[in-house]
């Protein structure tokens, strides 16, 4: 069971490439698994040896004024994307997610749910789609072993708590004013 976010995210990425995580990915994939822990350990030798000798350079970096920062990340955002492949499609697909991206910071949205919705929705869409064709459109499928019927509750739950919690807040502040 992933623990995180971000462990869900490598999770749901190495079921999207047919790879089962668990305990026999060690066995299953060796040479996937080794090669992961190995580009992880050249990854941060490299960091340590770029970055003790341009630690200078980093804090300097981070004085720039934001202002001025912010086009240029943008600009160079916009290069790379049409560099990769030459397309001018990956430069709109960039600043759509970018204005995304944007808005889901000033309105305080999580982005690690939203990425792991589309990693695994698919994933999740066929297995749902192959279980109503097993039980032929019926939906109780869902509720008939008790393991799966305690999920679909607990899912049910969570939906519906941020509603009942609201509701139970308002109904507090309300009994608060009418005493005031």
């Amino acid at each position: 069971m992933p623990t995180g976010s971000v462990t869900s995210l490598i999770f749901g990425a190495l079921m999207i490439h047919g790879l089962a995580p668990g305990p026999l990915f060690i066995k299953n994939s060796p040479d996937i698994f080794w090669g992961l822990l190995g580009s992880m350990a050249i990854g941060n030798a490299m960091l340590l040896i770029l970055n003790l000798p341009l630690i200078g350079l980093w804090i300097r970096v981070l004085q720039v004024p934001y202002y001025f920062l912010f086009p240029l990340i943008i600009l160079f955002s916009i290069i790379g994307a049409y560099t990769a492949a030459g397309n001018t499609g990956d430069v709109v697909i960039v600043i759509i997610f970018g204005v995304v991206g944007y808005l889901m910071k000033k309105f305080a949205y999580e982005p690690a749910p939203m990425v792991l919705g589309l990693v695994i929705g698919p994933l999740l869409e066929t297995a749902i789609r192959r279980s109503l064709i097993m039980s032929k459109g019926h939906v109780a499928i869902f509720f008939q072993r008790p393991i799966a019927a305690f999920f679909m509750g607990a899912a049910l739950l969570m939906l519906l708590s941020p509603l009942l919690t609201r509701r139970r807040i308002g109904h507090e502040i309300i009994e608060k004013l009418e005493e005031q």
